[in-house]
């Protein structure tokens, strides 16, 4: 029987084998740290900025988000956050111009309630910044995760990708354990339909022994086969979670392997790219950037 598994929870660590070896780079640039209370002089917060994500959400739209400008809209619990503060910014008229390119249908249902003009992504759109959450972050260079929460059939990891690409300036919005933890858990991979369990077969024997590779359900509980009804995204594709049980040691190499298999049309992986990192934990705000790698 196959047991219920979730792409948010990792199944247990085992060993390390040596594909998974890398080179370390140099760390982030730490380019600023806050104190719980939100600023930079210390004055106090709103009681309801008590949540250290909600800190972070809106210190990011005050320090990265100007008037006049094109922004890409993420999905995640901080991004909500930062599209609900952007929009009460742009009600009282703190910022003004703005126009959201959200990444997903939960993103745009956001800030359409929250006021925000809108416009959907095309290959030749300006983006000035865009925010996101991530689901894991590789602390030595930045490189990111997305793409593990349940996705219904109107959202899309490769829009998603395509807005934190195009955007001039790209910003994560995290809390201290996703920078701070280990790279383990599920990547989650789009392949074609047809022909899908060829593709999972051969990514399952490129990481033998490091990771189990399961199709990703609509509804009900997860199993290596997609359950009865797997998730087809709205561009016809399947998506396969890559669940590591040995710890991962570069994103990249990862992302380089995946993108090599005949019938992978993209993956969650968002690396070798510059941006920064608003880091939310108890005692305050850290920002860090892996602008000196590029």
């Amino acid at each position: 029987m196959a047991t219920a598994w979730s792409p948010l929870s990792p199944l247990p660590s085992s060993r390390r084998h040596g594909w998974l070896r890398g080179t370390v780079r140099r760390s982030p640039r730490v380019a600023a740290s806050l104190s719980p209370s939100g600023s930079q002089d210390g004055s106090p917060a709103p009681a309801a900025a008590v949540n250290p994500l909600f800190l972070a959400a809106h210190y990011t739209v005050d320090n990265f988000v100007k008037s006049g400008m094109v922004v890409g809209l993420g999905s995640g619990t901080a991004s909500l956050m930062a599209i609900r503060y952007l929009g009460q910014r742009l009600r009282v008229g703190s910022l003004e111009d703005i126009v959201g390119v959200p990444t997903c249908f939960s993103s745009a249902r956001e800030a359409a309630k929250a006021g925000i003009p809108l416009k959907e992504y095309e290959e030749s759109s300006r983006i000035d910044m865009s925010f996101d959450d991530a689901d894991m972050m590789e602390k030595e260079t930045l490189s990111a995760v997305i793409g593990r929460r349940q996705l219904s059939s109107e959202e899309s990891i490769i829009q998603e990708k395509m807005v934190l690409e195009a955007a001039n300036n790209l910003v994560f919005v995290i809390p201290q354990s996703t920078y701070e933890g280990a790279l383990e858990g599920s990547i989650p991979v789009l392949v074609q339909t047809l022909g899908w369990m060829e593709t999972a077969e051969e990514i399952d024997d490129l990481f033998l022994g490091d990771a189990e590779v399961w199709r990703r359900p609509s509804i009900g509980h997860a199993d290596p086969m997609g359950g009865r009804f797997p998730l087809i995204t709205k561009e016809g594709h399947n998506v396969l979670d890559i669940i590591f049980t040995s710890p991962i040691i570069s994103l990249a190499e990862v992302a380089e392997s995946i993108d090599k298999i005949n019938g992978v049309v993209d993956h969650g992986i968002v690396y070798k790219l510059p941006c920064t990192a608003v880091i939310a934990s108890e005692s305050g705000i850290s920002v860090v950037d892996n602008m000196q790698q590029f």
